[in-house]
């Protein structure tokens, strides 16, 4: 029996659930920022919706990124405590991997995405491996002359520009499902990823690029 709780902060708001052998048995989606301080008081009521005592997990899965700095840093954050505190493994799923994974079946390539807010893409495509930071015109190139479904955080604006630049492209504009996350990571197995923990560590944030920050005089810099 696996009883995974998954969460997502790296994209918007957060999104948490409790999933048993594949089955939902609670979660909830919330908007806005402030993950910091809304997180656990969420992770409590899911665990309290879904009658499981931490204990009682079996693993904790989390989105590791590209997607927003404090997000990522949060729910990495929350998501350590939890697996060593419990003593139970960490898994740590690419946001991209996610998204590709709410795809429907079909017969055009997925591309999923995130918008990164500085006028380019976090994306990934479903015959490369790592993800990578694309604007529009550069992922347009990569995919002209194939069918595509752009799915993501903002795969609606980015469709219309992807077809603007001859790419046959349809979108379905999602973030990460916890659920989703949950079923990749239980397929994986939890002996793999205590494995995983034991030999390379609890997992690390996935940043395609520097911090993007604001000084006090109004100017934005990116911090390697």
């Amino acid at each position: 029996m696996s009883l995974v709780l998954a969460f997502d902060c790296a994209v918007s708001g957060l999104a948490v659930a409790v999933v048993r052998d594949g089955k939902r048995l609670a979660g909830l989606c919330e908007g806005g920022r402030d993950q910091a301080a809304r997180l656990l008081p969420a992770i409590a009521t899911v665990l309290e919706q879904a009658e499981v005592k931490r204990q009682d997990l079996t693993l904790i899965a989390v989105t590791v990124g590209p997607g927003s700095f404090t997000g990522v840093r949060v729910g990495l954050a929350a998501a350590r405590g939890l697996a060593v505190g419990l003593g139970i493994p960490l898994a740590g799923m690419a946001t991209t991997s996610v998204l590709a994974g709410q795809a429907p079946q079909g017969d055009r390539l997925v591309a999923a995405v995130v918008d990164s807010r500085l006028g380019d893409w976090f994306c990934s495509i479903d015959d490369e491996e790592h993800p990578f930071v694309a604007t529009a015109e550069g992922l347009a190139a990569r995919l002209r002359g194939q069918r595509c479904l752009v799915i993501g955080a903002g795969a609606q604006t980015l469709s219309v520009q992807l077809v603007a630049s001859g790419v046959d492209a349809l979108s379905e504009e999602t973030v990460p499902d916890p659920i989703v996350l949950a079923g990749l990571a239980a397929a994986s197995g939890e002996a793999a990823w205590r494995a995983s923990n034991s030999r390379h560590g609890l997992p690390r944030p996935l940043y395609l690029r520097g911090v993007n920050i604001t000084l006090p005089d109004g100017a934005r810099r990116t911090v390697e």
